[in-house]
C-alpha cells in the first residue's frame, strides 16, 4: 500500500500524508463479525482513569478477528481485504468451505480469490497457519502464540515479521522485530508470512486533530506545570528536573524505573534480550 501526499492548501495539509487504501477492496464490513465498541476514555470499572490521554475520538464497531486459526483442514477463500479502525493492520475476509465467516489479519501479498488453510497438512504459503514444529527454519511468520490455543499475540501490528532460526527439543527459536531472540513451545501457531500495510509507519499525521480523531488526548509535559500539579513544576523560566530522578504527576521514580516485581517465568526463554548490553 503506498502512501499518498496532500496539497498544502492549509499549514496542516503541508507535511500531511495518508494511505491511497489501493488495497481495499471492500469498505462495508460483515455485519456478522461486528460487535459494538463502547467509549471507555481510559478509565476502569470504578470510573478511575489508569490509561492516561484517551478519550474523544470517532466512533467504531469492533471486528472479531480469528487470531486462533484453529479450523483444521478446511480450505477457506479471501473474498476482500478491508480497512480496520481499531488497528494498524488491514484484515481479511475470509470465507471457508462449509460457509462460516471470519476475519484474519491480512499478509503482505495476499489477494482476493488466494486459498488459505490451516493444520499440519496446510502447505508453506502466505496466510497459512500451523504449529511452529511443522514450519521449517528461516520462514518469515507473523500472529505467533505464547501458549497454545490461546490464539496469537505476537507479532500483529501493519509490517510486522519474525522469523524461525532454530528447533531445540520441544522448543523453537523465533527471532522478534525487535531483535529479541526467545524460545516459544513447539505446539504454539503462526502463520506464515509478514503483515500487510508495512508503509503505515511512515505516515505523517500532520495535525492535532487527527490525532483526537483516534482518541489520542494531548499529553502535556510536568516540567511547565504548577508545583502542586507535578513534581517537575514550577521555577523561574526553564528548570531541570532535579535529583533523584524523574518523576510521575504522582511522585514516583520513571523514564527507566524499572516496575516489573521480580523475575517473570517467561524471562528464562528469552536466548537474546532486545536490549544490548
Amino acid at each position: 500500500m503506498a502512501i499518498k501526499k496532500y496539497k498544502p492548501t492549509t499549514n496542516a495539509r503541508r507535511n500531511m500524508t495518508g494511505s491511497d487504501f489501493a488495497e481495499i477492496t471492500s469498505t462495508t464490513p460483515e455485519r456478522s463479525l461486528l460487535q459494538p465498541l463502547p467509549k471507555k476514555a481510559g478509565r476502569n470499572n470504578q470510573g478511575k482513569i489508569t490509561v492516561r490521554h484517551r478519550g474523544g475520538g470517532h466512533k467504531r464497531q469492533y471486528r472479531t478477528i480469528d487470531f486462533k486459526r484453529i479450523k483444521d483442514g478446511v480450505p477457506a477463500r479471501i473474498t476482500q481485504i478491508e480497512y480496520d479502525p481499531n488497528r494498524s493492520a488491514n484484515i481479511a475476509l475470509v470465507i471457508y468451505a462449509d460457509g462460516e465467516k471470519s476475519y484474519i489479519l491480512a499478509p503482505k501479498g495476499v489477494q482476493v480469490g488466494q486459498e488459505v488453510m490451516s493444520g499440519p497438512e496446510a502447505d508453506i504459503k502466505v496466510g497459512n497457519a500451523m504449529a511452529l514444529t511443522d514450519i521449517p527454519v528461516g520462514t518469515t511468520i507473523h500472529n505467533i502464540e505464547l501458549k497454545p490455543g490461546r490464539g496469537g499475540q505476537l507479532v500483529r501490528s501493519a509490517g510486522a515479521r519474525a522469523q524461525v532460526l532454530g528447533k531445540e527439543g520441544k522448543y523453537v527459536l523465533v527471532k522478534l522485530r525487535s531483535g529479541e531472540v526467545r524460545m516459544i513451545l513447539s505446539t504454539c501457531r503462526a502463520t506464515i508470512g509478514a503483515v500487510g500495510n508495512e508503509q503505515h509507519e511512515l505516515i505523517n499525521i500532520g495535525k492535532a486533530g487527527r490525532s483526537r480523531w483516534k482518541k489520542k488526548r494531548p499529553t502535556v509535559r510536568g516540567s511547565v506545570m504548577n508545583p502542586n500539579d507535578h513534581p517537575h513544576g514550577g521555577g523561574e523560566g526553564r528548570a531541570p528536573i532535579g535529583m533523584p530522578s524523574p518523576m510521575s504527576p504522582w511522585g514516583k521514580p520513571t523514564l527507566g524505573k524499572k516496575t516489573r516485581r521480580g523475575k517473570n517465568r517467561s524471562d528464562k526463554l528469552i536466548v537474546r534480550g532486545r536490549k544490548k548490553k
